[in-house]
């Protein structure tokens, strides 16, 4: 008998690097499971049997529980918190008005922990949870400022995660923080180093190949370990 197909869920998947991410475990033989906030016009041109696109909020947590009981059941190899924001990430902290700065700190840093709190009975043995992070979230590597609200949202992001990893070492999963590169998507911009399909695929590339592994990791697409 045929081992069965990996599967995946890709959170926040309806463009860009999620969309991209969706797209090539999908060529690669993998059962996907993605999720939209809201109608996801990417998703829908995918025709695909291997792929199921369900709804939700990661910073609703009666959302986040509603999706859990759809998928109650279901097992997969990859649990990967995509979705994130940059609400003027350009704008220097003391110019971001406290509403907005907390609210991509809650979706860039706690809901994702939050979801992968909730998911994380999901994941197949040897299974894989995975976090958008960023370069930027590295305090080490800051020698050039800017993004200053963003940079401390995935600063945060790594430091939750390493906390959960460590709260749940010997339940038997892998934690990834991933930076994807700069990529040339709508946060990224047209400027960005590189283009979706070289980023995902070198994305794919690193977490396959951390499959069966323990341990918590920050790296980059090129599977190449980050400072924190």
């Amino acid at each position: 008998m045929a081992n069965a197909p990996k599967s995946a869920l890709i959170v926040g998947a309806s463009r860009g690097l999620g969309l991209g991410l969706v797209e090539t475990f999908l060529q690669r033989g993998w059962s996907v499971t993605a999720t939209q906030r809201s109608p996801s016009k990417g998703l829908s041109a995918i025709a695909s049997d291997a792929l199921d696109v369900e709804t939700a909020d990661i910073d609703d947590d009666a959302s986040v529980a509603a999706l859990h009981d759809r998928l109650s059941g279901r097992h997969f190899d990859l649990v990967f918190v995509v979705a994130g924001v940059a609400t003027q990430a350009h704008d220097p902290l003391h110019e971001v008005p406290r509403e907005v700065a907390a609210q991509v700190y809650l979706t860039n840093a706690i809901s994702p922990v939050r979801f992968a709190e909730t998911f994380r009975d999901t994941l197949a043995p040897g299974g894989l949870l995975a976090f958008m992070s960023s370069v930027l979230g590295s305090v080490a590597l800051n020698e050039s400022g800017g993004w200053e609200n963003y940079r401390a949202s995935k600063a945060a992001l790594n430091t939750l995660v390493r906390s959960f990893a460590l709260r749940h070492a010997e339940d038997g999963f892998a934690t990834v923080l991933m930076h994807p590169g700069w990529v040339r998507t709508e946060m990224g911009g047209q400027e960005a180093d590189l283009d979706i399909a070289t980023s995902v695929t070198g994305m794919a590339d690193a977490i396959e190949a951390r499959l069966g592994q323990g341990g918590c990791v920050y790296i980059d697409y090129k599977g190449e370990t980050l400072a924190w």
